[in-house]
Formats: structure tokens, C-alpha cells, sequence
């Protein structure tokens, strides 16, 4: 099975999340494909499409992104390119923190899409609910991790928390069980 990416950040992420699931990065020299999705589904479907017909391997991708109550929900599927289409994390996560205010509600959402050559697909979502904080905090995970405070680690947020945490209640980690549990049944 292909694990559609080449970021090795992501790469270690869902080795951690889905032990004892023999799966591989995206071959040198395949390039991931545009995300031109409006949804998380529909990007992640891209994406592990586009891996199952270049390898002619079961493959999976996903797409994530936080959402902010405050500016209705936004910035979702543009949570990678929020303050322009080559923004740093740095970047991003100042726009936020200068548009939505402390406390307000917020959400992680990640959709993982499996398909295979033959055509089969199947979506695993998780969410992750919480609050943005007042200031950056933790020097841990990446993106906007270091003012998302979650429900379940009130005053601790993201980046605070340590790996093994992280993985517990992240939406990264919810959706990758899901597909480990289906995988589980087949």
C-alpha cells in the first residue's frame, strides 16, 4: 500500500498512527497532484487515486485543515495556503491568531481517502473540537498546533502535548484508526 505524499513529516505521523500496517511514501519522482477539491474528501481522493494508477498499488492520502467558528468555519481546505499560496506555518498560523479571537471555537478535520486500481474507495473522517488560544504555547507538532487547545487537554494545547497524546485525540489519528480497523476486516 502507497502512502500518496512525499512529506516526510506526514510520512512518520502515520507510521506512528497505523503500527503494524506495512505501507510505503510515494516513489521518488511522483509528484503528488494538484488539490483542486473543495472538500477534504475530494482532495484526499485525488491524491490516492492518482498514487493507485502511477504505482498499481492500493494507496491512501489524506487532507486536513482547521476551522475556525469565528471566520465561519475557514480557513478548511485553504488551512495550507491561508495567507497566500506559498505561506509558512509561521505565516499562516499569525493570520489566524490576528483574525480569530482567543476561545473561540475551532476543529482540526481530517478526511483519509483509500482507493485502489481497480477502483474501490472508502473515506475515514476524524475531528478533533476545541478553542484557539491567546498565545502560541509548546514547541511541539507543527501548523497551527501551537494555538489549538482541545477539548480533552484543557490550558495544554497541540503543540504542549507530547507525541503519544497527540495521537489520541488528534483527527489525524481518529481517521487513520478508522482505516486501520476497516483494513482490520478485509
Amino acid at each position: 500500500m502507497i502512502l500518496a505524499t512525499g512529506n516526510a513529516h506526514k510520512v512518520r505521523e502515520f507510521r506512528r498512527l497505523m503500527l503494524g500496517v506495512d505501507f510505503a511514501p510515494l516513489p521518488d519522482g511522483l509528484e503528488s497532484p494538484e488539490e483542486t477539491g473543495d472538500t477534504y474528501a475530494e482532495n484526499a481522493l485525488i491524491k490516492a487515486r492518482a498514487a493507485a494508477r502511477a504505482t498499481g498499488q492500493s494507496a491512501f492520502a489524506d487532507d486536513s485543515g482547521i476551522e475556525a467558528e469565528a471566520l465561519d468555519w475557514r480557513p478548511g481546505v485553504r488551512t495550507a495556503r491561508f495567507a497566500g499560496e506559498h505561506a509558512t506555518d509561521g505565516e499562516n498560523l499569525a493570520k489566524l491568531h490576528r483574525e480569530a479571537p482567543a476561545g473561540s471555537r475551532a476543529r482540526y478535520v481530517c478526511v483519509i481517502a483509500y482507493a485502489t486500481p481497480e477502483g474501490e474507495e472508502r473515506f475515514f473522517e476524524g475531528r478533533c473540537e476545541g478553542t484557539l488560544a491567546a498565545e502560541p504555547h509548546g514547541a511541539g507538532g507543527f501548523g497551527y498546533d501551537p494555538i489549538f487547545v482541545a477539548d480533552e487537554t484543557p490550558g495544554r494545547t497541540m503543540a504542549a502535548l507530547s507525541d503519544a497524546e497527540k495521537d489520541a485525540i488528534s483527527h489525524r489519528g481518529r481517521a487513520a484508526r478508522g482505516l486501520v480497523a476497516w483494513l482490520g476486516t478485509r
